[in-house]
């Protein structure tokens, strides 16, 4: 255990460790990429596409470890009974800094799928990481805002073709889609400037659940709820590393998605984009009253 370090050294080296796994684990990632490229075989791209999976493995279960090592963090974590690595998910989770990622691995590597994150097509440029997501068919995706496709009717429908194409990767093995539905991390000027309803959370924006629900055509199975509470702020990436995250609390709640919820059009039904909206934003008031009670213990 090396918390006994000071702040800034703990933090450089916390840093340093997990760049490290990640460009060694990168070496065989890019490899098996490459060979999955050059040999057009569907069994054999299965074969890497499950080796690939297991690389994404083993480097949350190594991050894990360092943090484990330069760490002292009291987990309070209860897990949704009954996960399967074998399911179909579709995962979502309040939203408050880059430190949620992290102990989003932590708490479900190996108990589902590895995470497919969507992510903003300008995130491909990042150095050695986009490359990496790209081989982990991350889907990088360029979403129009609604005044977007009011001055340029001829993309309307091209969000919803988009997700559907990278969700096609999807339907030979098992798969946990992650979505924020927040959009952006949690700010109490954002919450104001939104006029939230919400005491903790910002307004869900469920347009792109629906998108990957309609993608995925009814193959996602359950829709896993995570909550995660920090207790010290602030709570960024930086104060992770340098040690000043004492107490995370996490819970977890495996939700059944609705058949009717995969079958409708959001963009071109108003009746069925209400009934969408109503249902995410009955998840998002049960969230919000957990944590409220979290925080009051």
């Amino acid at each position: 255990m090396l918390s006994f370090l000071p702040k800034p050294v703990l933090g450089l080296i916390t840093f340093l460790l997990i760049v490290a796994n990640t460009i060694i684990l990168c070496i065989p990632l890019f490899l098996v990429t490459f060979l999955k490229l050059i040999v057009p075989l569907g069994g054999w791209r299965k074969g890497c596409s499950w080796t690939l999976a297991l690389i994404s493995e083993l480097w949350a279960d190594v991050n894990t470890g360092i943090l484990g090592l330069t760490q002292k963090i009291n987990w309070d974590v209860q897990c949704a009974e009954g996960l399967n690595r074998r399911g179909w998910y579709l995962v979502t989770c309040n939203h408050q800094s880059w430190v949620d990622i992290v102990v989003l691995q932590h708490v479900l590597n190996r108990k589902i799928p590895p995470l497919k994150f969507f992510l903003k097509q300008e995130l491909i440029w990042l150095p050695i990481l986009g490359v990496a997501w790209w081989a982990l068919d991350y889907p990088f995706m360029k979403r129009h805002s609604r005044e977007y496709l009011e001055r340029h009717p001829e993309k309307k429908g091209k969000d919803l073709a988009t997700t559907r194409k990278a969700c096609e990767k999807y339907r030979g093995m098992p798969v946990s889609v992650m979505n924020f539905m927040e959009g952006t991390r949690f700010t109490a000027e954002k919450s104001t400037r939104q006029e939230s309803s919400f005491r903790h959370l910002l307004k869900p924006k469920s347009g792109g659940v629906a998108f990957v629900l309609a993608a995925m055509g009814g193959q996602l199975h359950a829709l896993l709820d995570v909550t995660i509470v920090y207790h010290e702020e602030p709570h960024n990436l930086k104060d992770l590393l340098c040690g000043r995250l004492r107490n995370i609390t996490v819970r977890m709640q495996e939700r059944e998605i609705p058949d009717e919820m995969s079958q409708g059009n959001y963009d071109e039904d108003p009746v069925f984009r209400k009934k969408f909206q109503n249902w995410v934003n009955g998840i998002w008031s049960e969230k919000d009253q957990l944590i409220e009670s979290i925080k009051t213990k």
